[in-house]
């Protein structure tokens, strides 16, 4: 049976509110200010709480980030109050709240909202997939705390990272078992039937990939869909490379949509930021495609394994494993080492000198259209010529990939995908 917590400074409320939920068949413990919360939780583990955000020793706002910063906001948090603010409420959701009630609170938006949290709660504790595809190093490891917290909030979450830094792994983090994962790979139907993503997503995840680039259309059928998504219980995650506050701020992306999507965000580090993991992930790719293809055994050697550490991995994660891919299956001696990597690795060496010489001295739109037809044509080259790779790598919606490279002046390659 649930059992819920309820914070409040006055005994009228906490009665009150215990008489509903217990007539509904909860279990309820009472908390008269902040200290007996602290108690209560250190205690027991409620299976939510709710609380109010004005009392006399804590308010519930400091409360809320103590239990995040001890990693003790494991349960859903609802907070009430009789005279909070928009910027109140959107703090309290920012720091990991389920939701914000304003007090006196009508009976049947308390009980829908209790359940709701429940519901939402419920399944998220069991996790099908980890973050040991991205690592265990302490960057890692704080990833995956963040996304525990945020885990329950209803808002949707933002995912900040670079090109093959590890956005879905960090959706498939939240994805629960056994529902609904969907994750498109063209944005068109965002424009023009934006509702038929929530329907095949119902009860689960929809992640979307890049939102950075969406037209102005499908920017109105993303708020449309985040406006629609409790009625389907679906969970959005989007991910961007890109700023997406700087955007909004040039007039180039929805400001409604940004302050939507922001609520709750979290940053994926890149891989030259957690070298640490580099040789145990690289290992672990080795092992994984020389079973997947039936090779004869393979290891690197203490040398290649310093060299890969040493590189700075712009593709990030995607691109390591597409090298231990390459060097897997090229490599001839049971141990791949120092000359195999350095060959391998030579032509993104040129590639990360290209990118460094650059004139610092030219406007910035200048340099990123340099650095975008650099970028494209290399990996154009790189994955000879397959334009769903390339599309996939850039993290670019394959419309929009086509319209770039006419734009950047680079000539579409001989189609392979037959």
């Amino acid at each position: 049976m649930s059992e819920i917590l309820v914070v409040d400074d006055e005994a009228g409320i906490r009665e009150l509110m215990r008489e509903i939920l217990e007539d509904e068949g909860y279990e309820v413990r009472l908390a008269e200010n902040g200290q007996a919360a602290r108690a209560e939780r250190l205690a027991k583990e409620p299976s939510l709480v709710l609380l109010d955000i004005w009392m006399p020793d804590v308010d519930g706002i400091t409360l809320l980030k103590e239990w995040s910063a001890d990693g003790l906001l494991t349960m859903p948090v609802v907070m009430m109050s009789g005279h909070g603010t928009i910027h109140t409420a959107v703090e309290a959701t920012r720091l990991g709240a389920f939701d914000y009630l304003e007090k006196p609170v009508p009976y049947n938006h308390l009980i829908d909202t209790v359940a709701r949290a429940l519901n939402v709660h419920a399944p998220a504790q069991v996790p099908i997939f980890n973050l040991d595809v991205l690592g265990n190093s302490p960057a890692i490891l704080g990833l995956a705390q963040r996304l525990k917290q945020v885990a329950n909030v209803e808002s949707p979450l933002l995912v900040t990272a670079e090109s093959g830094a590890g956005a879905e792994a960090c959706a498939r983090f939240l994805h629960v078992p056994d529902t609904p994962w969907l994750a498109p790979d063209s944005m068109g139907d965002l424009a023009e039937r934006p509702i038929e993503w929530l329907n095949q997503a119902k009860g689960g995840l929809l992640f979307l990939r890049e939102v950075a680039e969406l037209t102005p259309l499908q920017q109105k059928g993303l708020l449309l869909l985040l406006s629609r998504r409790n009625e389907f219980h679906v969970r959005i995650v989007c991910a961007s490379a890109q700023n997406l506050a700087q955007r909004a701020l040039e007039g180039n992306y929805s400001k409604e949509l940004y302050n939507a999507l922001t609520q709750a965000a979290v940053r994926v580090p890149p891989l030259r930021e957690h070298k640490e993991d580099i040789p145990a992930l690289a290992q672990a790719e080795l092992t994984r495609v020389i079973a997947e293809q039936g090779l004869p055994p393979r290891r690197f050697s203490e040398a290649a394994l310093a060299a890969l550490t040493q590189f700075t991995w712009p593709g990030n994660i995607d691109e390591l494993r597409a090298r231990v891919r390459s060097l897997a299956t090229t490599t001839l001696s049971e141990e791949i080492d120092l000359d195999e990597v350095s060959a391998q690795m030579g032509d993104s060496k040129a590639e990360e000198k290209a990118v460094a010489d650059l004139n610092l001295e030219m406007p910035l739109k200048d340099a990123r259209e340099i650095f975008e037809r650099r970028y494209l044509e290399a990996l154009l080259t790189a994955c000879n010529g397959n334009m769903t790779r390339v599309a996939e790598k850039s993290g670019l919606e394959r419309t929009h990939l086509y319209r770039k490279l006419k734009q950047l002046g680079i000539q579409l390659p001989a189609k392979k995908e037959a």
